[in-house]
């Protein structure tokens, strides 16, 4: 079949590329702002690299995204080496907005290095373990405040504070990712349903953002990687949910009359589930694609038919129904809760021990969380360990070559809770089961 036949086919006789003069690169007015970083990186004479491909290795390679594949996307620590890992999940979103980047005419460059960096930020044990770490941080200003603790600002945090590559001369350096890739990842909520989104025109400063999902991304490819965030996580989690079980064939059969009244699918004809019998969610994720990708348009923003965009809402509400909120998955909240704000009062007790360099006389008996959490501090605070045999204090991240600011204040409360608070969030769920049995265990 010609090219020309299954354009035709799949996206209606809509011209693909129908916004690729809005695609960020060297004539977008936008151009210069969004290759903008705080600190110009090292040159290789033999680079080919674009900015945006640089911020895509950078990512690629930096311990958060490592972690990411043993972290909750919503099932805990799973032994099932075939249910999604968050690591899983950002690949799917990548994939999901470089199919629709490339359809539509977008800068691909970008939208795969805002995709796989978008959760590098997350908690471990999912939004479970986001929400702990929140309450942890004691939220005064009353119940629709800000959020102190939400994991696309921590995605930024991470990206500019906490994660270091080593540079030629082997000093650790931050990831100095360029504006467009940052506002990516603090602007990616897809939770809140919207249809038509645009990208706002002022470049503004991140940090200034105070809530996820309410400011729109400085790019066209920002935006579409808070579209394919939504697309990915609904599709795959009926899969898992499938495996482990979750689902019963009451609730099956309730997905299928969504999927039936919303999209007018029925069992014969042109309209038949494409899928068969059962729902494929890949089938599902793919027309939703397509949907998107014929929608939208400049003048109207990245959209979706009123069908599929009544059927994404009626998905999620399912999903939370039947998934999110199941018994099995609130029981193991608990445990995670647990898990977490016994770390956070085992950690809190160390203040007075981490203003005189000596953090591993408080957890020598915890050597793993003892060892990296001295890490931390040395890393991020101006905490210098006591060496009792010398008689005096060591500047170890001069020796260790940790070109990292001192973000966090030793003598503030505040800001040492919110050390603790950053050094939990890096974890992966598996790291920190460890460490908790470290400290219950006798």
């Amino acid at each position: 079949m010609p090219i020309s036949e299954i354009t035709e086919r799949f996206f209606g006789g809509k011209m693909q590329n129908s916004f690729i003069k809005e695609q960020m690169n060297e004539e977008n007015p936008k151009w210069n702002q969004s290759v903008k970083r705080e600190i110009e990186l090292y040159n290789r004479n033999n680079d080919i690299r674009t900015d945006f491909e640089r911020d895509y290795t950078r990512i690629l390679h930096c311990q958060a995204y490592r972690r990411l594949k043993h972290k909750t996307q919503v099932f805990y620590a799973p032994h099932n080496d075939h249910i999604c890992t968050r690591m899983e999940h950002v690949s799917h979103v990548a994939s999901v907005a470089s199919t629709i980047a490339k359809n539509l005419g977008l800068n691909e460059q970008l939208t795969n290095a805002i995709g796989i960096g978008h959760d590098m930020g997350h908690a471990p044990f999912g939004h479970h373990g986001e929400n702990c770490l929140n309450n942890l941080l004691e939220q005064k200003e009353g119940k629709n405040a800000p959020k102190k603790f939400w994991h696309e600002r921590n995605s930024l945090f991470f990206a500019d504070y906490i994660e270091t590559l080593p540079d030629p001369n082997g000093i650790e350096q931050p990831l100095n990712l360029t504006y467009a890739v940052r506002d990516g990842l603090i602007c990616h909520c897809g939770e809140i349903d919207q249809q038509g989104i645009k990208p706002r025109d002022e470049a503004i400063d991140l940090y200034s953002i105070k809530r996820p999902g309410f400011i729109q991304p400085y790019t066209w490819e920002g935006c579409v990687v808070k579209v394919a965030d939504k697309i990915a996580y609904l599709g795959r989690d009926i899969e898992d949910a499938r495996a482990y079980h979750i689902l019963d064939m009451t609730s099956y059969r309730q997905l299928r009359e969504i999927v039936g009244s919303t999209l007018g699918f029925t069992k014969k004809g042109a309209n038949a589930l494409r899928s068969g019998r059962a729902i494929n969610t890949t089938v599902l994720i793919n027309d939703m694609i397509v949907d998107l990708c014929n929608q939208s348009s400049i003048e109207k923003g990245l959209c979706f038919s009123d069908e599929y965009f009544k059927f994404i809402l009626e998905l999620k509400k399912f999903n939370f129904a039947h998934i999110y909120n199941h018994w099995r998955l609130q029981e193991f909240a608990i445990y995670a809760k647990n898990i977490i704000e016994t770390l956070f009062r085992t950690l809190m007790r160390t203040m007075i021990y981490a203003k005189t360099g000596r953090v591993k006389n408080a957890l020598r008996i915890y050597p793993n969380l003892c060892q990296t959490f001295e890490d931390w501090l040395i890393r991020y605070t101006d905490y210098q360990p006591f060496i009792a045999e010398k008689h005096s204090f060591v500047n170890k991240k001069q020796i260790l070559k940790y070109n990292t600011r001192s973000i966090f204040d030793l003598e503030d409360e505040e800001s040492y809770k919110k050390c603790i608070i950053e050094y939990i969030s890096g974890m992966t769920d598996q790291f920190a089961i460890k460490v908790y049995e470290e400290i219950i265990s006798f």
